[in-house]
């Protein structure tokens, strides 16, 4: 067990530095969990070298707590496969595609598969109105809905089958605000995101009265899936305790 948790705790921290590295959001939670291993590690060979050992009651304590987060993290992720694999049924008459992080003014690498599945999808879903939803963040020198409008018109897609709604900074602003420039709340309207992400996108998007939504789900980069699953499953439980999804 020793080794299996000091062989965890390297991988953990590695995989921390390849994310800080690349400059990737929420990396810390690898440090803590290369951390938590190696210090349990070192807490296990410590209490053998001197023979102790953890009392029953906080041993039971320890036992529930983890096994509490475990079916927590285990559920948020069966929820979070659930929708990867989504694809739109039949003709839409909106297809929101949310946006992701700008570099300058040139999509992300998740950006531009989303943008990628929109574009192989359009045609099959009857050429819907395509609303391109993401305001304008830190080292970003257009807004992302604007990057998506111009990397969608070089790909053949008609100016007047876009709309641009570029306030928003989070999902559930996303979805809001595409609701406020059009009417896809009311219509049959496919949401376009990164696989892992689809799944809350659009429990969102039911908890603000979209009443056909369908989720388009998009690649994502392979080297970072197990980072983007894991800290989907903080973000599906976050939403659940905010009241943002049922």
């Amino acid at each position: 067990m020793n080794v299996l948790m000091g062989i965890l705790s390297v991988v953990c921290l590695a995989y921390f530095a390849l994310l800080i590295a690349v400059g990737m959001d929420f990396s810390w939670i690898w440090l803590i969990a290369g951390l938590f291993l190696g210090g349990a590690m070192l807490a296990r060979k410590y209490m053998a070298a001197h023979s102790l050992m953890i009392g029953k009651g906080l041993k039971g304590i320890l036992i529930l707590v983890i096994g509490v987060a475990f079916l927590v993290f285990f559920f948020a992720e069966c929820r979070i496969i659930s929708g990867m694999g989504e694809k739109p049924q039949g003709k839409l008459d909106y297809m929101i595609v949310l946006g992701a992080q700008v570099h300058g003014d040139q999509p992300s690498r998740a950006l531009t598969l989303r943008l990628e599945e929109a574009t192989k999808v359009w045609k099959e879903c009857g050429e819907p109105t395509i609303l391109l939803s993401g305001g304008k963040g830190d080292g970003e020198n257009i807004s992302e809905a604007e990057c998506m409008h111009r990397v969608l018109l070089e790909k053949g897609i008609p100016e007047e089958k876009m709309v641009l709604e570029d306030r928003s900074t989070s999902t559930v602003e996303n979805l809001k605000f595409c609701a406020e420039v059009s009417n896809c709340r009311e219509k049959r309207t496919g949401i376009v995101s990164n696989n892992f992400h689809v799944y809350r996108a659009k429990e969102l998007a039911k908890r603000q009265g979209y009443q056909d939504v369908c989720g388009i789900a998009a690649k994502s980069d392979w080297r970072f899936q197990i980072h983007y699953m894991v800290r989907e499953a903080f973000a599906l439980v976050k939403e659940k305790f905010t009241g943002n999804i049922a």
